[in-house]
């Protein structure tokens, strides 16, 4: 498909071809709900943890003798129904980690592009470059473009000026493009791509 290049300015800078079998697919929720259930899974440290009956530093002995008291049959204080007692089930320290096929999340990558490209969410901008780490020069740009929430690729690295102005507005995450994600595509409005950051893409899935 043709698609419009622009600036940060607001001015157009030509045009530029899209492979439609990355960025012309019918978006399929399934795989993308797959794709950001395995994405917060892995980040998830698994370091949560409890204390259970075997771990209570309290002693073991019988509370009081089993029979004669009038009191229910009670042994150790370090049961779960005791206050200071080991908890029942608790959670323990684990990978939250599970299996998803290579094929399946380089298909899910294809279908969020074909996503923000379907509802015209997708913006291919010449270059993201700045003379000067100036956020309010970013700013005014990105109102030009009404970029309020955006995820912005550039290409193999991110030019330091423009990470650095960027990273002080809410809402916009500057990415270069070995570190595209589903899950960042998602949960911005907008994806803007630059022609370096097209161009990768491109090579990558061919």
């Amino acid at each position: 498909m043709q698609f419009e290049v622009k600036t940060f300015a607001g001015d157009t800078a030509g045009s530029v071809e899209l492979d439609d079998a990355i960025f012309g697919l019918e978006p399929r929720a399934d795989i993308l709900a797959r794709m950001v259930r395995w994405q917060l899974a892995k980040r998830r440290a698994g370091t949560h943890a409890v204390k259970n009956r075997a771990e209570i530093a309290r002693t073991g002995k019988k509370m009081y003798k089993q029979k004669g008291t009038g009191n229910a049959r009670h042994g150790s204080a370090r049961v779960p129904q005791f206050r200071g007692g080991g908890r029942a089930f608790g959670p323990q320290v684990r990978s939250h980690e599970h299996d998803l096929p290579k094929k399946v999340r380089a298909l899910a990558l294809r279908h969020a592009l074909s996503t923000k490209a379907k509802d015209q969410t997708l913006i291919v901008v010449d270059d993201a470059r700045l003379d000067a780490p100036k956020t309010k020069e970013l700013k005014d740009q990105f109102g030009k473009l009404g970029l309020g929430s955006a995820l912005i690729i550039a290409g193999a690295e991110v030019d330091t000026n423009f990470g650095l102005a960027a990273r002080n507005l809410p809402n916009i995450d500057v990415l270069p493009i070995q570190g595209i994600n589903v899950y960042d595509i998602l949960r911005r409005d907008t994806l803007v791509l630059t022609r370096a950051a097209v161009d990768a893409l491109e090579a990558r899935f061919k």
